[in-house]
């Protein structure tokens, strides 16, 4: 069965950084008919923090990603403590004493020499009585994970064949000197353990991955396959995190951005399929395939985002959106004739309470100096509410005759005299749904109505 994970930190908010591979990892598993995990990967105890936790759950929620099995590893803590006892065991974790500062010096020397700044393995020479001084003098050492000098190489699901020089990298720390189980070795024993089959995550992993694939084989475990995204930029190509504003998923669903726009965009940014806006989700998973990513960075313009919300909105059936406009005040006997008259002017889904209280309430008159006495005579010929589908033609017949107006300069005094606004929905749909006329104006000369 594939199974597929989100495993992120609870340090910090989710942004749309992370949601590739969030979308990505439930799409490949839901396509597969497999297993989606969330692992909240809290093992650093001093920055993980339950609120941050909680706006994870609820970002998935907002978007509609939903998983089959919840895991946090500071519950499995004993799962790493024994499976960094194995790798000791079989001589694949050391103990190391070397201050930040004494590995910076080192890493500078051997810059200066030309040579590539791995760790030299010095520790590994230690004596016993040398450990035993050094704890004795510096507290418990970190431990580092042998790695086996040798090219390590997989089929990414991505980016095709890949392979990283083992000898180009360090001995990887596994476990921090306060004894805190680092990502490195956590994320496998956990994959391991859950039988992840699928891992998808950025392009920054790929040295991490290599490492990875080794520490599973040294414990036994089965190496699943990898997907490496490319990691998205802004529109310039700078980082994401260089750019001005927020992108955490939190503020983009306060700003309105439907959460269908959001993964409509990224479930093809990047891809060789053009972005189309879809309603739900599972409409995302029938065409979802990783082979039609590339590996170049790409870019994310969240200016993209505000047209394509209002492309979902405007897609959207009543039945759908109820529940949401409920919580907005809409009453349920109108919501039905509402929607669909005034959903093809919303750019965010707030806009129709404001649609909502022009209907229940009126609205001020907008008028245009010279159209005064035009609109005194052409309210003067409004009939009262309740209007129906044929009163806003009737109306604008009767003014027209009367008046000898016609085109714009009939129909935008009269729009602007009942909404208050230059733009809206047709008024043959919106009039029915008005139950107030406007005030009418004061009386104006007839010559003046006349102009």
């Amino acid at each position: 069965m594939t199974t597929t994970r989100f495993a992120p930190s609870p340090t910090g908010y989710l942004h749309v950084g992370n949601l590739r591979a969030a979308l990505f990892s439930w799409a490949l598993a839901r396509k597969a008919g497999g297993c989606f995990i969330l692992r909240l990967d809290d093992t650093d105890a001093e920055r993980s923090r339950p609120e941050y936790a909680d706006q994870i759950r609820r970002d998935l929620e907002w978007l509609g990603l939903d998983w089959d099995r919840e895991e946090r590893q500071s519950d499995r803590l004993d799962l790493y403590r024994d499976a960094a006892d194995r790798l000791r065991a079989a001589d694949r974790l050391y103990e190391c004493f070397e201050t930040p500062v004494e590995l910076d010096l080192r890493r500078r020397k051997l810059l200066g020499m030309g040579l590539p700044p791995i760790y030299d393995r010095a520790a590994r020479a230690l004596s016993e009585a040398e450990r035993d001084s050094l704890r004795a003098q510096r507290g418990p050492g970190h431990w580092r994970f042998l790695l086996e000098r040798a090219r390590v190489g997989w089929e990414d699901g991505i980016l095709g064949p890949q392979s990283v020089d083992a000898a180009s990298l360090s001995d990887p720390v596994l476990i921090r000197a306060d004894g805190m189980m680092l990502y490195t070795l956590a994320s496998v024993v956990d994959d391991a353990e859950m039988g992840v089959t699928d891992i998808v995550r950025g392009a920054d992993h790929i040295t991490n991955t290599a490492t990875q694939v080794q520490i599973f084989s040294a414990l036994g475990a089965s190496v699943p396959r990898f997907a490496h995204h490319s990691l998205l930029t802004g529109p310039g190509g700078a980082g994401l995190s260089k750019r001005e504003g927020s992108l955490a998923l939190k503020d983009l669903a306060a700003a309105g951005v439907e959460p269908m726009a959001l993964l409509s965009l990224i479930a093809r940014l990047g891809s060789a399929d053009p972005v189309e806006p879809r309603s739900r989700p599972e409409d995302i998973v029938a065409g979802f395939d990783l082979t039609r990513f590339g590996a170049a960075p790409t870019s994310f313009d969240a200016a993209d985002l505000g047209p394509l919300s209002a492309k979902v909105l405007h897609a959207q059936p009543w039945e759908a959106v109820a529940a949401r406009a409920a919580a907005l005040g809409i009453p349920e006997a109108q919501g039905p004739a509402l929607w669909p008259a005034v959903q093809g002017n919303l750019e965010r889904f707030d806009d129709l309470a404001a649609w909502w209280h022009l209907c229940r309430d009126g609205a001020a008159p907008k008028i245009a100096p010279e159209d005064e006495g035009f609109v005194a005579e052409a309210l003067a010929l409004l009939p009262p509410p309740p209007w129906t589908a044929e009163s806003w033609k009737t109306w604008t017949t009767a003014v027209r005759a009367a008046t000898g107006r016609k085109g714009r300069g009939l129909f935008m005094p009269l729009r602007r005299a009942l909404t208050g606004q230059d733009h809206g929905p047709e008024m043959d749909r919106l009039m029915p749904l008005m139950r107030r006329a406007p005030v009418q104006l004061p009386d104006v000369a007839d010559g003046e109505a006349q102009r």
